[in-house]
């Protein structure tokens, strides 16, 4: 069997979830969900697709929560739109989820492309964001200044501009099946994920891993299911999709489409936000991601993991959804 072969089984593996498509803002949605309560919306980012969320769907759930992650458009079960992939849009499609969910408001929490999508969809459509928790992603006019005038966050998302080349980072993600994918996962992580020898995560153990880090297994050094995001990225069309959005990050930096967007981003986000961070993450520098809090009119709170990379939900999952559960239910978020 090759990382491109049984998409289902990579996209909907059995678990203690359940797997359903809901339509929103003119497109399919892929989503997982668990439990019953408030509804927390989980945002995955660049280059995974809702499995990265597959330790917190439990936990979220057994804190009575209704946990939902979803797959992007253009990744995993979801839709591949030949258009879409500006950030309005995409976070149309998030607040579309929501309404498509039948709930009145949602906790977002975005990771990475997820982070700055929900910070977009805070500010678009504040009535249908109840909480806000940003993953190892800046505030979208804080990362844009980084970008242009800081030269070491330049040179962290090189990445991002050589995805501006037609048709060769496309190439490049789904090349020796998809061995970049784990490469960049593996480069952008601390030391906890460094160690790894999970590569695969078989369906029939997804529910047992699951049970363990929703126990809150400190001593879990399993890391990501590199194997199974290779896979997703194997899927045809899949690697055009996740590139997309990052080429209009920089293509309408002078376009007046961006102009605007950017201009409609300085109204402030007035809900409560929680900003996680990795201390080692070196594609988004702490001193990038920090002064986000200045677009908050709300109760801001900063957590910076000491020793984690980009992943901080997957390197130490158990500490993570700790301080994640623990703001959610606060219930004073301003201390």
């Amino acid at each position: 069997m090759t990382l491109a072969d049984s998409p289902t089984a990579v996209i909907r593996p059995e678990g203690p979830w359940t797997h359903r498509d809901v339509a929103a803002n003119g497109a399919r949605f892929h989503i997982a969900e668990m439990g019953e309560g408030p509804l927390v919306l989980l945002l995955h980012g660049f280059p995974q697709y809702w499995w990265a969320w597959r330790h917190q769907l439990p936990a979220l759930a057994d804190a009575g929560y209704r946990a939902v992650a979803m797959d992007l458009r253009g990744v995993g079960g979801s839709d591949r739109t030949p258009r879409g992939y500006d950030p309005a849009n995409l976070a149309l499609d998030v607040t579309g989820v929501i309404r498509s969910l039948g709930e009145p408001d949602a906790a977002l929490v975005g990771h990475d492309l997820g982070g700055y999508l929900a910070w977009t969809a805070a500010v678009m459509r504040p009535k249908l964001i109840r909480r806000l928790a940003v993953v190892s992603m800046p505030h979208p006019r804080r990362w844009r200044a980084a970008m242009l005038a800081d030269v070491r966050q330049t040179a962290a998302s090189s990445h991002i501009w050589g995805f501006q080349r037609p048709w060769v980072p496309e190439r490049q993600l789904v090349a020796d099946d998809g061995a970049l994918v784990e490469r960049l996962i593996r480069e952008w992580a601390g030391p906890k994920l460094a160690d790894t020898t999970d590569t695969t995560v078989a369906a029939d153990t997804v529910a047992a891993a699951d049970t363990t880090a929703a126990a809150g297994n400190a001593g879990e050094t399993g890391g990501p299911a590199l194997g199974n995001y290779r896979r997703a990225m194997c899927i045809p069309s899949t690697a055009h999709c996740s590139v997309e959005p990052y080429r209009w990050l920089v293509r309408s930096l002078a376009r007046p489409d961006g102009v605007q967007f950017y201009r409609r981003m300085k109204r402030p986000v007035r809900v409560p936000t929680l900003h996680l961070h990795g201390s080692l993450d070196p594609v988004m520098r702490t001193r990038s991601a920090a002064g986000s809090g200045q677009y908050v009119e709300a109760p801001y709170r900063w957590r910076l993991f000491d020793g984690l990379g980009h992943w901080p939900h997957e390197e130490d999952p158990a500490a993570f959804t700790t301080e994640l559960v623990h703001w959610l239910s606060d219930p004073e978020p301003d201390r």
